[in-house]
């Protein structure tokens, strides 16, 4: 298929974020990007506090509460992969994309795990670079098979690079990993509308109950990307 390279901008995905969310950028100096050190471990373990602080993370990620959930971080330091994978996340959904590549990018040197991929992915995304996003999403993939989230950025990816069936087959996957919940519930109509898969489209209507102004507001932001 001919690749169809679409504006990223024209729609918002899940990230970022990725995935690839759409938010207000904070400006971050290059001075300070550079005096940004992020001081990483690769140990896995977590003892109970952190656990519980980094859980209150989550759910004000969750909810949308980014700055909130960064400023929990900041409160609460630790070296851990999974402190600093959320850490890289957050920096990204608020716009700091310098700060947030230097995380995965540590993350990518120091552990070579799927979520530092991601991450960078997630960061190229942002960036305007969709052939780097790709490259990024499907070496996470490779390393993170059953990872929704990693499968709906990259099915987001792809759709915007006009991939049409690969998209749909990651996308539909992170919606049955998710169990019909989560951002690719409305990335996988888009990717319908666009190729045009009315089959898809009832799949969704008959087996996830999807409502009229879920399927409406997916054909809005299908023609967007067309634009």
């Amino acid at each position: 298929m001919k690749k169809k390279w679409m504006k990223i901008s024209t729609v918002t995905s899940s990230l970022l974020f990725l995935g690839a969310c759409a938010s207000h950028s904070s400006t971050v100096s290059s001075s300070e990007a550079s005096q940004f050190n992020p001081e990483i471990r690769c140990s896995a373990n977590v003892d109970p506090e952190s656990r519980v602080k980094l859980e209150m993370v989550d759910t004000l990620m969750s909810r949308g509460r980014n700055y909130a959930a960064l400023a929990q971080l900041q409160g609460d330091k630790q070296v851990g992969q999974e402190y600093w994978h959320r850490y890289g996340q957050l920096l990204a959904k608020i716009g700091d994309l310098d700060r947030a590549s230097l995380v995965f990018e540590e993350l990518k040197e120091k552990c070579d795990n799927g979520e530092a991929y991601h991450g960078l992915g997630m960061v190229a995304l942002k960036s305007g670079d969709l052939s780097l996003s790709l490259s990024y999403f499907e070496e996470a993939l490779n390393l993170m098979p059953a990872s929704a989230s990693v499968r709906n950025d990259y099915g987001y990816a792809l759709m915007l690079a006009g991939y049409d069936d690969k998209a749909q087959l990651h996308l539909r996957t992170a919606l049955e990993l998710e169990n019909g919940k989560g951002m690719s519930r409305q990335n996988l109509a888009i990717a319908y509308f666009l190729a045009g898969n009315q089959k898809g489209l009832s799949l969704l209507k008959n087996e996830y109950a999807f409502t009229a102004d879920e399927l409406a507001h997916a054909e809005r932001m299908a023609s967007q990307i067309r634009r």
